[in-house]
């Protein structure tokens, strides 16, 4: 019989902060450590440690049974967004500063509004999709439209990988949904590992030896830079992101089981706090007024679809009580 999860927002809006301080953390150490090692790399070993983490959560969750699933197209397809959306993601950190890739990422939620139209057959009504364009522009106005690539000494395409990012990470977490009724989470968790160790297995074969390297952009370095042995003062931080990663994956598979997105999603902007401490901290990065504009452009409008799904809610619930009655 399959295993069925009980809608338990409180806890999935616990999980998802729990997951946010996670990826954080993983974020700081990724972009720490993008200039000496190659992003396939760091992913391989870094999944490589955290499918061990992820399988003890496993064990505790029933097993390895629970593993079994009558629908591995759908986490196939849901472990490969998720491995662009990471990709996209970390690419754009050799050149941007931590706060404004994350804010820039944080449209997410905009998306997730948007796509559980088409996926998961949500209504969403005029206001809440007022507020997505609001936030929209949010994100043209980080783009910087005005100034040309040579004064935001970036490409336009760099400024787009984190929105893309956030485009495939919302299709992940509707899948998740999705799943959840009949998978749990760390097995959840362990087909994304799986999928993070063989594509990044791919990349080792066609480019680990570094043959591509060598074009002078510090993006694409990072992809395609040939593999190094870890110093050993690094390991640490390895095994930090191998734990972080079976973290990151049990709390996110979690939070959007037991909660409908329109109720978790909006808590993941405690991640935008989180990236501007870090980037202060460690790199003395404070974002520019274009990024604070827009950063509050896409927390509001997305507090605001979040707020407008909360009230909805409660007014179709209280419409059920009266037919009862």
């Amino acid at each position: 019989m399959p295993f069925v999860a009980t809608p338990r927002p409180t806890a999935g809006v616990i999980f998802v902060l729990f997951g946010m301080l996670a990826i954080s953390v993983n974020d700081m150490l990724v972009k720490q450590m993008s200039g000496g090692y190659p992003l396939h790399q760091i992913v391989f070993i870094r999944s490589g440690i955290g499918i061990v983490f992820t399988l003890m959560l496993v064990q505790i969750e029933g097993g390895l049974q629970i593993l079994r699933t009558r629908q591995p197209g759908l986490h196939l397809m849901r472990g490969l967004l998720v491995v662009v959306s990471n990709m996209c993601f970390f690419v754009g950190f050799a050149v941007l500063p931590l706060a404004d890739v994350t804010a820039l990422f944080f449209v997410a939620p905009l998306f997730i509004t948007l796509l559980s139209i088409p996926i998961l057959g949500e209504k969403v009504g005029p206001m809440r999709i007022g507020a997505v364009v609001f936030g929209f522009i949010g994100v043209i106005v980080m783009q910087r439209p005005w100034q040309s690539s040579e004064a935001l000494q970036v490409g336009r395409i760099v400024l787009l990988l984190p929105v893309l990012s956030a485009l495939t990470y919302a299709g992940m977490q509707l899948m998740t949904r999705k799943l959840g009724p009949t998978s749990k989470a760390s097995a959840m968790a362990v087909y994304i590992q799986v999928t993070f160790i063989g594509v990044s297995g791919l990349f080792w074969l066609v480019a680990g030896d570094g043959r591509f390297a060598g074009t002078g952009n510090p993006s694409v370095e990072f992809l395609l830079r040939a593999w190094v042995w870890p110093a050993p003062g690094d390991w640490k931080f390895l095994i930090g992101l191998g734990f972080n990663s079976a973290i990151i994956g049990y709390c996110l598979s979690q939070a959007y089981r037991l909660s409908d997105a329109a109720t978790v999603a909006p808590f993941e902007y405690v991640g935008l706090p989180l990236a501007v401490f870090w980037g202060w901290l460690i790199w003395a990065e404070l974002p520019g007024w274009e990024v604070w504009t827009g950063m509050v452009m896409i927390v509001g409008s997305g507090l605001f679809v979040f707020l407008r799904e909360r009230q909805k809610s409660r007014k179709v619930a209280r419409g059920r009580i009266r037919v009862q009655h």
